[in-house]
């Protein structure tokens, strides 16, 4: 059975898609942390810092369903490359953002990386499974979700100590290095990111394909299970709106910000790796993530609760070890359910939602930031996700990702030619 370092050193290719998602990861970090620190002082609001979070998600989320068409009918190491650049090029007018009257161009810069994010977001997870063999895919999945939970820690960590000691400008520059770092690494993998495509066969319109996407997934209750689980801890992402207030809140300041965001990431990171013998059993799937999303929520309620940052940073990591857990079990079950002509679009759609969540939850904060004290945020936050949790659980609780698929889906085509994925 294949493990998560033995996937990582064997293969080529997918050690450098997975090296490229590192730094791209890396990159949005020494963006936003920085920015999160720098708004609130050049406009004396915390509002902004919102409204640039709320931009990221709410971009990203409009137009991922059309990313997602665009993953399944264009070359996606192309979509990837060129992701990338857009993202570098739009990181560079941070730097005019110097003034209360420059601003807004923080949240025009952030928009049009939200906007690469989008296209690169589904053609990557799209990719995955093209680029390891069938047996490596659970393993390969527990490696892929710890990247963004390994560059949160990287680079909310480094992006606080930059900014500090050099000024937010170094940690930009040193975002765009990462962003062309990231396509060079992207040109060089060598297998084709998708399956073979029928050259005869005329592309289907943006609507056309959409269609045939939300058709998939309205009619496969597992599949609509799996692309409205991660919106729970969506839901509760308010919580990074009042970060930066916190950290002020214990008077640690930006490094204390900076180190929020870093044990967030850890816990992402070290969930997928922990949880990784959950993929082998695929009836432990559905429970599972109704867990992980119930502790995510129980962690924020206690953030609220608690009386001394070493606490908060503690109940961060294990609510964010949820979060990730619960995204890469969603993912990697996905992976296992949809054929490849239509990857791309369901997974644009299980980030759609995810991010419209993300979006709706940190709009919300952002109406009440300035009104209503930090800790009664965190909490609702946190108790909305848990409630949505339970009913997840109550609505799902006859599904099981070991039945037998009904008559029509066995025919579909599944990664790489397998039957399935073995768990």
């Amino acid at each position: 059975m294949a493990t998560p370092f033995s996937v990582l050193t064997g293969n080529r290719d997918f050690r450098r898609l997975f090296a490229a998602e590192l730094v791209v990861f890396g990159s949005d970090w020494f963006v936003m942390v920085p920015l999160l620190v720098l708004l609130p002082e050049l406009t004396g609001s915390g509002v902004w810092g919102a409204l640039v979070l709320a931009a990221d998600t709410g971009i990203t989320a409009v137009l991922l369903p059309y990313a997602g068409t665009i993953a399944d009918r264009l070359d996606r190491r192309t979509i990837l490359v060129a992701a990338n650049i857009a993202a570098l090029v739009a990181t560079l007018l941070l730097f005019v953002v110097r003034s209360a009257a420059t601003a807004p161009l923080a949240l025009v810069a952030i928009g049009a990386v939200a906007v690469a994010k989008a296209f690169y977001s589904p053609a990557a997870s799209a990719a995955l499974p093209n680029v390891v063999d069938p047996a490596d895919l659970a393993a390969a999945n527990a490696v892929a979700g710890s990247a963004w939970g390994t560059m949160t820690i990287v680079g909310a960590s480094l992006g606080g100590i930059v900014s500090s000691a050099f000024g937010p400008y170094v940690s930009f520059a040193a975002a765009a290095a990462s962003l062309l770092t990231a396509a060079v690494l992207t040109l060089l993998i060598r297998r084709p990111l998708q399956a073979p495509r029928d050259p005869s066969a005329p592309p289907a319109r943006t609507w056309h394909a959409l269609a045939e996407a939300l058709r998939y997934i309205g009619a496969r209750p597992r599949i609509r299970a799996l692309v409205t689980v991660k919106s729970a801890v969506g839901l509760g992402n308010g919580v990074l709106t009042v970060f930066p207030l916190l950290a002020g809140l214990y008077g640690v300041g930006a490094l204390g910000a900076g180190l929020l965001f870093a044990v967030r990431g850890a816990g992402a990171l070290v969930g997928p790796l922990v949880m990784r013998p959950v993929l082998n059993h695929r009836s432990w799937l559905l429970p599972g993530l109704a867990l992980s999303m119930s502790l995510y929520g129980l962690g924020y309620v206690g953030v609220a609760l608690a009386p001394w940052f070493p606490l908060v940073l503690a109940l961060v990591f294990v609510a964010h070890f949820a979060g990730g857990t619960n995204w890469v079990l969603s993912n990697y079950a996905l992976q296992g359910e949809v054929p490849d002509r239509l990857r791309g679009r369901v997974f644009a759609t299980d980030m759609m939602l995810a991010t419209l969540a993300i979006s709706v939850s940190q709009l919300g904060a952002a109406l009440f930031v300035d009104h209503v004290d930090e800790r009664v945020i965190l909490a609702t936050c946190g108790l909305i996700t848990l409630l949505y949790a339970i009913g997840w659980r109550i609505a799902t609780r006859r599904l099981s990702l070991e039945e037998a698929e009904r008559p029509g889906e066995a025919s579909e085509e599944r990664p790489n030619g397998a039957s399935s994925p073995t768990p």
